[in-house]
């Protein structure tokens, strides 16, 4: 069940600190065995591609991961520093059995994880993860030690790169070229740092780049789609018609308008649900979010005709969501963004493409595109608490819930729900008049202080 407590593996794979568990060298030898027992279906010779991103421990943890995939008799294909979509991407079109990312996303240098992919390039389901607990919790597979020619092989694929470069470009319209816009392109000095500059590139744009200069421990560091601060600075400074923020391991994007102003996942799904309506092209004519997105999405789709869904936090859930109810746009209000139509998974220079083509089709500039939605206030307070009941037994809580949706109506919204990983109760109200969030916030809050505090 997805609430269920795991001991491994959170929403988005197996995420620590360097070299202190779970991230540590005995650790990932341990899942590089567990997966390679995993996708041995058959007795032919199967294969399983390993990606990172630029953090110091990843060679450690490549190292770690190749030997145990090859001591269980599964070959490994390595690409060195790519995106994750780049692996997903490269997992489908080279058939292998699996893919791994070795990274830690958007979180500071020192730490690391692992993400793992099937075949078909999406992420494991949480069966498969259960399984693979279960195989290291259990020692079921220590004593199969394939021998001789039986042991795995490692192969490095050196034109990695250039093969997820092709697949970026094949996904703008060929009409449509980028000539005349000048783009600032920041890679968070992770694993886009190459082929981020030289796709915007090669597709005719004018490139300024920013964090392509990884050393190992300066990946995300005030730069990046964590940080688009300096990138809007820069955007100012160079008169560029957009800027264009990715993370460390390249899922998300965060854009920068014309005049400075940050765009984020929320306001990019609503440009893109938006284009996709108008040509037809929307199926089922609704998009997947997560219970985080700003109720402005929802109401700009609303009086658009457009559904929106709400799914819990993670990109692995959107896309789950996206593949049982047929949808090919969803994503998150952090930047992932998930076109099934094109990827199995969030891809922020893909992303960015599908914008850029928009403001070269329209001659709109981004600052233009981005009023389809308004963004409304937002309060979030967070409160320590004592136990973790659940909320819906409470009444003084969910009648304070209840009061203020009621007046809120179809304009705002309440979200009151436990922390995954701190003892906290979360609150957050939206709505178009800041007072009323303000004062109904502070209501909720202090009920539930009252409660649980």
């Amino acid at each position: 069940m997805r609430g269920e407590i795991r001991r491994l593996f959170g929403t988005d794979g197996v995420r620590g600190t360097a070299n202190i568990e779970p991230m540590t060298s005995e650790t990932i030898l341990g899942l590089g065995r567990a997966i390679a027992h995993v996708v041995k279906s058959d007795p032919r010779r199967h294969k399983i591609i390993i990606g990172k991103d630029t953090r110091l421990s990843g060679y450690m943890l490549e190292s770690a991961l190749t030997s145990g995939i090859c001591s269980m008799g599964v070959d490994v294909l390595l690409v060195g520093p790519l995106p994750t979509p780049g692996i997903a991407f490269l997992t489908r079109s080279m058939r292998a059995d699996a893919g791994v990312v070795i990274s830690a996303s958007h979180n500071p240098f020192q730490d690391n994880g692992i993400k793992f992919f099937d075949s078909t390039g999406f992420k494991l389901p949480d069966q498969t993860e259960r399984e693979i607990e279960r195989l290291l919790s259990k020692d079921e597979i220590s004593h199969l030690r394939p021998t001789a020619t039986a042991v795995g092989k490692a192969h490095r694929i050196d034109d990695a790169t250039g093969r997820y470069n092709v697949f970026l470009k094949s996904t703008f319209p060929r009409e449509l070229s980028l000539d005349g816009l000048k783009v600032v392109v920041d890679c968070a000095n992770g694993a886009g740092y190459r082929v981020g500059p030289e796709v915007f590139y090669e597709l005719g744009a004018d490139v300024v780049s920013l964090g392509v200069e990884p050393n190992g421990e300066n990946i995300n560091e005030g730069c990046g789609a964590l940080h688009p601060e300096k990138l809007g600075e820069r955007v100012r400074a160079e008169g560029a018609n957009v800027g264009i923020a990715i993370d460390g391991d390249g899922d998300r994007v965060i854009f920068i308008d014309e005049l400075g102003a940050v765009v984020d996942g929320d306001e990019l799904l609503a440009i893109l649900a938006f284009a996709l309506s108008d040509q037809g092209a929307l199926s089922n004519n609704a998009i997947v979010a997560t219970v985080m997105s700003n109720v402005g999405l929802e109401v700009a789709l609303r009086e658009k005709g457009i559904g929106l869904i709400r799914v819990g936090v993670g990109d692995r859930y959107v896309v789950e969501e996206m593949r049982r109810g047929g949808y090919i746009l969803g994503g998150e209000q952090s930047g992932h963004v998930v076109c099934l139509d094109q990827s199995t998974t969030g891809d922020g220079l893909l992303t960015a493409l599908r914008v850029l083509a928009l403001i070269v089709e329209s001659g709109k500039p981004l600052s233009e595109l981005r009023s389809v939605m308004q963004r409304f206030p937002q309060q979030l307070v967070n409160i320590k608490v004592r136990e973790r009941r659940e909320i819906e037994g409470i009444p003084a809580i969910t009648d304070g819930i209840a009061e203020a949706n009621r007046e809120l109506g179809d304009r705002g919204r309440v979200l009151v729900r436990y922390s995954g990983t701190e003892p906290l109760v979360r609150v957050m109200v939206e709505g178009d008049q800041p007072t009323v969030v303000d004062r109904l916030v502070n209501d909720i809050a202090d009920r539930v202080r009252t409660e649980l505090a």
